[in-house]
Protein backbone atom coordinates (compact mmCIF):
# COMPACT_ATOMS: atom_id res chain seq x y z
CA UNK A 1 0.00 0.00 0.00
CA UNK A 2 1.52 3.44 -0.71
CA UNK A 3 1.61 6.54 1.72
CA UNK A 4 0.69 9.96 1.21
CA UNK A 5 2.67 12.18 3.66
CA UNK A 6 1.00 15.40 4.63
CA UNK A 7 2.31 15.99 8.03
CA UNK A 8 1.63 20.02 7.63
CA UNK A 9 -2.13 18.89 8.18
CA UNK A 10 -1.68 17.92 11.80
CA UNK A 11 -2.32 21.19 13.53
CA UNK A 12 -5.84 21.37 11.35
CA UNK A 13 -7.17 17.96 11.64
CA UNK A 14 -6.71 18.37 15.63
CA UNK A 15 -8.32 21.35 15.61
CA UNK A 16 -4.27 22.92 17.61
CA UNK A 17 -3.61 24.81 14.84
CA UNK A 18 -5.31 28.03 15.80
CA UNK A 19 -4.61 30.52 17.84
CA UNK A 20 -6.72 31.98 20.28
CA UNK A 21 -7.29 35.34 18.06
CA UNK A 22 -8.65 35.96 14.94
CA UNK A 23 -6.09 34.35 12.05
CA UNK A 24 -7.35 37.04 9.33
CA UNK A 25 -6.46 39.85 12.25
CA UNK A 26 -2.74 38.13 12.44
CA UNK A 27 -2.55 37.99 8.83
CA UNK A 28 -3.66 41.72 7.53
CA UNK A 29 -0.13 43.03 9.67
CA UNK A 30 2.70 43.37 7.14
CA UNK A 31 5.28 40.98 8.66
CA UNK A 32 8.34 42.51 9.75
CA UNK A 33 11.28 43.59 7.46
CA UNK A 34 13.74 40.76 8.39
CA UNK A 35 10.43 38.48 7.44
CA UNK A 36 11.61 35.55 4.70
CA UNK A 37 8.80 37.43 2.67
CA UNK A 38 6.98 33.93 2.43
CA UNK A 39 3.90 34.91 4.39
CA UNK A 40 0.43 33.99 2.70
CA UNK A 41 -0.75 37.51 1.28
CA UNK A 42 -0.90 37.90 -2.22
CA UNK A 43 -2.15 41.33 -2.18
CA UNK A 44 -2.44 44.40 0.25
CA UNK A 45 -5.30 46.29 -0.70
CA UNK A 46 -5.91 49.65 1.45
CA UNK A 47 -9.33 47.88 2.87
CA UNK A 48 -8.71 44.31 2.37
CA UNK A 49 -6.13 41.87 1.30
CA UNK A 50 -5.87 38.58 -0.85
CA UNK A 51 -4.54 35.09 1.18
CA UNK A 52 -4.05 31.64 0.03
CA UNK A 53 -5.83 29.38 2.06
CA UNK A 54 -3.35 27.17 4.16
CA UNK A 55 -5.29 24.14 3.83
CA UNK A 56 -6.67 24.13 0.30
CA UNK A 57 -8.70 22.54 -1.71
CA UNK A 58 -6.88 22.79 -4.63
CA UNK A 59 -3.57 24.87 -6.21
CA UNK A 60 -4.43 28.22 -6.08
CA UNK A 61 -7.46 28.44 -3.50
CA UNK A 62 -7.62 31.45 -1.75
CA UNK A 63 -9.57 34.26 -0.26
CA UNK A 64 -10.49 37.57 0.05
CA UNK A 65 -10.86 39.74 3.37
CA UNK A 66 -11.45 42.70 4.56
CA UNK A 67 -8.46 44.40 7.34
CA UNK A 68 -11.47 44.73 9.37
CA UNK A 69 -12.71 42.34 11.66
CA UNK A 70 -16.81 42.17 10.51
CA UNK A 71 -18.46 39.31 10.66
CA UNK A 72 -21.25 39.86 8.05
CA UNK A 73 -22.02 41.77 4.52
CA UNK A 74 -24.48 43.92 6.32
CA UNK A 75 -22.09 44.96 9.02
CA UNK A 76 -18.76 45.78 6.06
CA UNK A 77 -19.26 49.74 4.69
CA UNK A 78 -19.72 50.10 1.28
CA UNK A 79 -16.09 51.30 0.85
CA UNK A 80 -14.60 47.44 2.10
CA UNK A 81 -18.15 46.12 -0.15
CA UNK A 82 -16.14 47.71 -3.01
CA UNK A 83 -12.80 46.61 -2.77
CA UNK A 84 -13.92 43.39 -1.25
CA UNK A 85 -15.73 42.99 -5.00
CA UNK A 86 -12.71 44.68 -7.19
CA UNK A 87 -10.06 41.50 -5.39
CA UNK A 88 -12.66 38.99 -5.48
CA UNK A 89 -12.69 40.54 -9.64
CA UNK A 90 -8.82 40.59 -9.59
CA UNK A 91 -8.45 36.93 -8.04
CA UNK A 92 -10.89 35.68 -10.75
CA UNK A 93 -8.64 36.88 -13.50
CA UNK A 94 -5.43 36.00 -11.63
CA UNK A 95 -6.49 32.17 -11.28
CA UNK A 96 -7.48 32.25 -14.88
CA UNK A 97 -4.22 33.54 -16.59
CA UNK A 98 -2.15 31.38 -13.85
CA UNK A 99 -3.88 28.35 -13.55
CA UNK A 100 -6.61 27.92 -16.69
CA UNK A 101 -9.48 26.56 -14.49
CA UNK A 102 -12.45 25.35 -16.39
CA UNK A 103 -14.50 26.79 -13.08
CA UNK A 104 -14.19 29.02 -10.28
CA UNK A 105 -16.43 28.46 -7.04
CA UNK A 106 -16.98 31.70 -5.75
CA UNK A 107 -18.71 31.94 -2.30
CA UNK A 108 -18.81 33.50 1.48
CA UNK A 109 -19.76 31.01 4.05
CA UNK A 110 -21.74 33.09 7.15
CA UNK A 111 -22.09 31.14 10.38
CA UNK A 112 -20.81 27.89 11.64
CA UNK A 113 -23.98 26.02 9.69
CA UNK A 114 -23.04 27.42 6.57
CA UNK A 115 -19.75 25.96 6.78
CA UNK A 116 -17.86 28.99 7.58
CA UNK A 117 -14.55 27.83 9.76
CA UNK A 118 -13.94 31.23 10.99
CA UNK A 119 -16.74 32.78 12.13
CA UNK A 120 -16.35 36.17 12.77
CA UNK A 121 -14.28 37.52 9.90
CA UNK A 122 -15.92 38.02 6.99
CA UNK A 123 -14.29 36.36 3.84
CA UNK A 124 -14.50 34.83 -0.21
CA UNK A 125 -13.44 31.76 -1.02
CA UNK A 126 -12.40 31.40 -4.62
CA UNK A 127 -11.58 27.51 -5.70
CA UNK A 128 -10.33 26.62 -9.18
CA UNK A 129 -11.96 23.69 -10.34
CA UNK A 130 -11.21 21.47 -13.17
CA UNK A 131 -13.20 18.53 -14.30
CA UNK A 132 -12.41 15.33 -12.61
CA UNK A 133 -10.49 17.03 -9.83
CA UNK A 134 -12.24 15.42 -7.37
CA UNK A 135 -11.24 12.08 -7.60
CA UNK A 136 -10.96 8.51 -5.47
CA UNK A 137 -8.77 10.05 -2.97
CA UNK A 138 -10.71 12.86 -1.86
CA UNK A 139 -14.09 10.75 -1.58
CA UNK A 140 -12.64 7.44 -0.34
CA UNK A 141 -9.50 8.24 1.60
CA UNK A 142 -10.53 11.94 2.35
CA UNK A 143 -7.22 13.13 1.10
CA UNK A 144 -6.27 16.27 -1.02
CA UNK A 145 -3.66 15.73 -3.65
CA UNK A 146 -1.88 18.81 -4.46
CA UNK A 147 0.61 19.01 -6.91
CA UNK A 148 1.63 22.48 -5.84
CA UNK A 149 3.38 23.60 -2.87
CA UNK A 150 2.09 27.19 -1.27
CA UNK A 151 5.25 28.84 -1.63
CA UNK A 152 5.06 28.32 -5.85
CA UNK A 153 1.75 29.32 -5.61
CA UNK A 154 2.65 32.28 -4.59
CA UNK A 155 5.31 33.00 -6.75
CA UNK A 156 2.86 32.41 -9.63
CA UNK A 157 -0.16 34.69 -8.03
CA UNK A 158 1.37 37.38 -6.32
CA UNK A 159 2.94 39.09 -9.71
CA UNK A 160 -0.62 39.08 -11.45
CA UNK A 161 -1.86 40.94 -8.37
CA UNK A 162 0.59 43.55 -8.31
CA UNK A 163 0.17 44.20 -12.13
CA UNK A 164 -3.60 43.78 -12.00
CA UNK A 165 -3.44 46.74 -9.60
CA UNK A 166 -1.18 48.86 -11.14
CA UNK A 167 -3.53 48.81 -14.24
CA UNK A 168 -6.65 48.97 -12.13
CA UNK A 169 -8.15 46.32 -14.12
Amino acid sequence: MDRLWSPWRLPYVTGTGHADGCIFCDARTPPPAQSSGDDLILFRGGLCYVILNLYPYNNGHLMVVPNRHVGTLAAATVDELTELMRLTRHAEMALGEAYQPQGINIGVNLGRPAGAGIVDHLHIHLVPRWTGDTNFMSVVGNVRVLPEELGDTIKRLRPIFERLARNDV
